[in-house]
């Protein structure tokens, strides 16, 4: 089993984790501190205990031996896959891309959970993007069963290759798009969420009715204003906002949604979007 890197262990990274954990890989997982380290430490373990009780034939002690925590990308071994799983802000990612770029071997290949942001520009800093590809996983990771692989121009075939054979491992199905702007999910998906947004925002119907009519109606697993919540306010903003500036207008985000976000109703991480959460 190979060496697993993720850089960032929010809710994606530690989803990340988990996933490369439970196929019994090795996982390096880089914080910014020992105390963020210690929340992403039980917050992966939460996962894993989850998984035991459903039934996975592992324990926790064992999962747990394989887990490794980092405060500093240089102090990584050389990983098969390093992938960074931080924020959605382009420079912090280029921060993250060129440390991993310069510390990992050649033959190391360097990953980024983004739904959005250009392969092709974030490879621009890198000394070797021949090796650098997009992993698009999706929230939550343990249960989606989708990574949507993100080629450059410049990755080689024989990249895309080895990560789609490591997402077959950890379980998942891959899908393999070339880069463009929010990609083939997002992008799609994006549409519907914002269109969901402004029926809420012109009186049409309630987010719960909205997302019944999907759910029962177009056989959706979840509706797409719950997803919202799910996935975050500023993340949709964030995402919304760098769509309208490629692809124009039919993605500019609803005032709503920059109201709520300016109200820091940001869904499920914040207790109140457009439903409210306890937990």
């Amino acid at each position: 089993m190979a060496k697993i890197a993720v850089v960032g262990g929010g809710r994606m990274g530690s989803g990340i984790a988990h996933a490369y954990l439970l196929a019994g890989h090795e996982v390096f997982l880089v914080e910014a501190d020992t105390e963020a380290s210690a929340v992403a430490r039980d917050r992966i373990r939460k996962l894993v205990q989850n998984s035991i009780d459903r039934g996975t034939d592992l324990s926790l002690s064992e999962v747990s031996n394989r887990l490794n925590f980092l405060t500093t990308i240089e102090d990584l071994p050389n990983c098969r896959i390093a992938i960074e799983a931080v924020p959605e802000i382009p420079t912090l990612k280029n921060e993250i891309l060129g440390k991993l770029d310069s510390v990992l071997k050649k033959d190391s290949i360097i990953a980024t959970n983004t739904s959005s942001i250009s392969i092709n520009e974030l490879a621009n800093s890198l000394k070797y993007p021949e090796r650098f590809v997009g992993m698009h996983f999706f929230n939550p990771v343990p249960a989606s069963q989708l990574v949507e692989i993100v080629f450059g121009k410049k990755t080689k075939n024989s990249t895309t290759e080895i990560v789609r054979e490591s997402v077959v491992s950890i379980g998942k199905t891959p899908i393999i798009v070339g880069d463009s702007p929010g990609f083939a999910t997002s992008r799609l998906g994006l549409v519907i969420g914002l269109e969901a947004i402004r029926m809420v925002e012109e009186g049409v119907a309630s987010a719960e009715d909205i997302d019944k009519g999907m759910v029962l109606g177009y056989k959706y697993p979840i509706g797409p204003l719950k997803l919202t919540d799910m996935v975050g306010l500023d993340v949709r903003l964030a995402i919304a906002e760098y769509l309208h500036s490629q692809l124009g207008d039919r993605f500019e985000p609803p005032a709503l949604l920059r109201k709520m976000v300016a109200e820091g109703k940001l869904g499920q991480k914040s207790g109140e979007g457009f439903y409210k959460w306890e937990n």
